[in-house]
């Protein structure tokens, strides 16, 4: 779990979003601060951390309770000339008289909160004021700090210096920002995961094989002539190594699960003119959100919204109906979007006319085969797999009751949009098939959830396949050889951003007896 000091912090208006979502400060990664430890990210042109900085941590407008954060070396000073606390407890709320430190009038009275740092969110010393939310009482009391040269906080600044003394680390913010954008349950679950530090973990154990197996090899290579150094010590490195290998396939061999629950899993509804796709999106997101017509061709363009099916999050997206002969040329662009997006799908639904079906007297397969095959989806469905798209029969109200037992030899789902009959069923079937598109977030299982993770852990992998392609040379020089690993390397840092050369030195010198 979080520490208790996280959780008023998640509410800042712009807690991780300026900083993650910043593009200059992506483009940074990599670029080696001078005060910034083991961190390889800009901190910005107009760097601020010598100053103290305070913020409404809260949401905007009228509330009960509005929270004020200041982080900064004069936040005791600024809590003490605003109060009469005399005697500071840590993380120990006192209900106080909040006053303008230059006229002594009464701002509010409200609970005041001391962290001291390293033991606080941002590592800082720093206070918290719980006030009435009224905006006249925030604009007094924010002007108050400013008399004592606290300066209002960027976007995400907070956050960004509890980056820079290690109190999180990238992977770690970007679940903070996750969680606070979390819309769903499993998107909760897994943005809380990782906010709680479990890709860190398993990445940092991944960097911590690397380093070893590189200060391995170079210990050999300085020193292995004069047999200082156990002589099977690069085969373990490449035991250790190819394992890693193993591993980041695994890892990254995920079906992107991570990053479809934290973006939605982007579904299509596709079908012929007339067979209830509209009236489908209207239930799914229960409301009246597309204009439902006995005229076929309603529907003209692609009609995107967002769903909460079962916990998980669904982008929806009602299309034309797709039909081979029409002569409309916007009914014809229609179509062609309509395709377009369903091959760019996660999840495709699949919406037939159940009578249709009943009067051609055909079987279900053979009427599907001629169905998807005008629909021009069949091999479309075929390359997304069973997990990936659903048959909904609808209509299914119309049907005589011999009819529709002939569904229970079917994999499709019947239901009628009008009666809402099969909804629940519907519904079932769809949270088995997201649930296996999303898996179920875990402690013991982490997935990626970003495609910037993802990006770098490609190039990892790459870089250790260059390395052994290398060995695989009898004349190949092993120090070249090894700069592969400190890419690999340098990638996982990009990850959680600790980039550093220092771990191999220091590895070197602990694990190995040089000159024993």
């Amino acid at each position: 779990m979080l520490p208790f000091q996280a959780y008023p912090m998640f509410f800042h208006e712009c807690l991780v979003r300026g900083f993650l979502r910043n593009a200059k400060t992506v483009a940074s990664l990599g670029t080696r601060h001078p005060a910034a430890s083991s961190r390889s990210i800009n901190y910005s042109v107009d760097d601020r951390r010598g100053t103290t900085i305070c913020a409404l941590s809260s949401g905007h407008g009228k509330c009960g309770v509005a929270v004020v954060r200041i982080s900064g070396n004069r936040s005791m000073e600024a809590l003490k000339k605003m109060t009469n606390i005399s005697k500071l407890e840590p993380r120990k709320a006192f209900l106080r008289k909040i006053r303008d430190p230059e006229t002594r009038e009464v701002i509010d009275n409200g609970l005041c909160l001391w962290f001291p740092g390293p033991h606080s969110f941002t590592g800082e010393d720093s206070v918290e004021f719980h006030v009435h939310g009224g905006p006249a009482i925030l604009t007094r009391l924010m002007q108050a700090l400013s008399d004592l040269q606290v300066y209002p906080a960027l976007p995400g600044e907070f956050t960004r210096r509890a980056f820079y003394n290690n109190k999180l680390d990238l992977t770690e913010v970007e679940g903070l920002a996750d969680l606070i954008e979390a819309e769903t349950e499993c998107q909760r679950k897994q943005a809380l995961l990782q906010a709680d530090g479990v890709l860190r973990k398993l990445y940092d154990s991944w960097r911590k094989v690397l380093s070893e197996s590189v200060a391995s090899i170079e210990a050999y290579i300085d020193f292995g002539e004069e047999d200082n150094i156990e002589s099977d010590v690069v085969q373990n490195a490449h035991h250790a190594l190819r394992q890693l290998m193993r591993d980041l396939e695994e890892h990254l061999a995920d079906g992107r699960r991570g990053e479809i629950l934290r973006n939605g899993v982007r579904t299509a509804i596709v079908g012929e003119p007339n067979v209830g796709k509209s009236s489908l999106l209207n239930h799914l997101v229960q409301r009246n959100a597309a204009i439902v017509t006995p005229v076929a061709g309603t529907t003209r363009d692609v009609i995107e919204l967002n769903a909460n099916i079962s916990g998980y999050p669904v982008l929806i997206a009602d299309t034309a109906g797709i039909t081979e002969d029409t002569e409309d040329i916007v009914e014809a662009e229609g179509v062609r979007r309509a395709r377009n997006y369903a091959k760019n799908a996660d999840f495709v639904i699949v919406v037939v006319d159940a009578v249709k079906w009943t009067i051609s007297g055909m079987t279900y397969k053979d009427y599907m085969r001629e169905y998807l095959s005008s629909l021009q989806m069949h091999e479309l469905l075929a390359n997304l797999g069973k997990e990936r798209f659903i048959v909904i029969m609808n209509k299914r109200d119309l049907l005589k009751e011999e009819d529709k037992e002939r569904f229970n030899d079917t994999e499709a789902v019947s239901i009628s949009c009008r009666t809402e009959d099969g909804f629940q069923d519907l519904l079932q079937s769809l949270t088995d098939r997201f649930g296996k598109i999303c898996g179920s977030p875990s402690a013991e299982s982490p997935t990626i959830s970003q495609a910037r993770h993802r990006n770098h852990l490609t190039q990892c992998l790459r870089h250790l396949q260059n390395y052994f392609e290398l060995c695989a040379d009898e004349q190949h020089d092993m120090a070249i050889a090894a700069e592969e690993i400190h890419k690999a390397l340098r990638e996982l840092g990009r990850i959680t951003g600790h980039v550093s050369t220092n771990e191999i030195l220091d590895i070197i010198f602990k694990n190995f007896c040089i000159g024993k």
